[in-house]
């Protein structure tokens, strides 16, 4: 879903265009399938790792289909390389699922992560405002009074503030996109569908390796 689409309304999820890999392009060029930015992108990994940072936002259709084939290609990533989930915000009410995200992380429940999508696009449950989303923590298992202090906390607020500057800094059209090593940036335009994006980073992965 690109940046422009939002204030026109959700597209089908049809359109990310997950097409089997047997499809995708063998040439993979510079400013055609992928940009190098500018100016690097800050990076969390630890020294000696590669990160690779998913942009993606809960309400959105294509990242809801996008992720079953990021979790499996996730569980394949060698070891010098490390996937970062980063939740954007394109509008100001992006930022409670924002804070949903980062309260999971603080509570050690990223295993929940699929189950907002599911909450979201499955079951039809609204999940974009603080009382929706404790409804939906609650439901879940968490401790309400627990969740809603890590969704109010510092911490969280700061994490959420900083996703929104790593997201400039890559400067994210849409999303499902993806970013590796503070250096490069793909999305469903740029790659044509997003199984050929994981490809591309994949390739880029490579080359940030080796300029190491």
């Amino acid at each position: 879903m690109k940046r422009r689409d939002f204030s026109a309304g959700l597209l089908a999820a049809g359109a990310l265009g997950l097409v089997p890999a047997a499809h995708a392009q063998k040439r993979i060029d510079n400013g055609k399938d992928y940009r190098t930015l500018s100016q690097r992108a800050p990076v969390d990994a630890p020294a000696g790792k590669i990160e690779v940072v998913e942009f993606f936002w809960y309400s959105c259709p294509h990242c809801h289909a996008f992720e079953p084939a990021l979790e499996a290609w996730s569980r394949k990533l060698p070891a010098d390389v490390v996937l970062r989930r980063v939740p954007v915000a394109f509008r100001d009410d992006f930022v409670p699922q924002q804070r949903l995200f980062y309260a999971l992380e603080a509570m050690g429940r990223m295993d929940l992560h699929g189950k907002v999508f599911q909450a979201i696009h499955v079951e039809r449950q609204p999940t974009n405002r603080e009382d929706t989303i404790l409804a939906w923590a609650q439901k879940n298992g968490l401790d309400r009074a627990k969740f809603q202090e890590a969704f109010a906390s510092f911490s969280v607020q700061s994490k959420a503030k900083r996703a929104a500057q790593l997201q400039d800094a890559y400067q994210v059209q849409g999303v499902p996109s993806l970013g590796v090593a503070g250096r490069f940036y793909t999305d469903s335009e740029l790659a044509g569908n997003m199984n050929r994006g994981l490809e591309i980073v994949d390739h880029l992965v490579a080359e940030a390796r080796k300029s190491r």
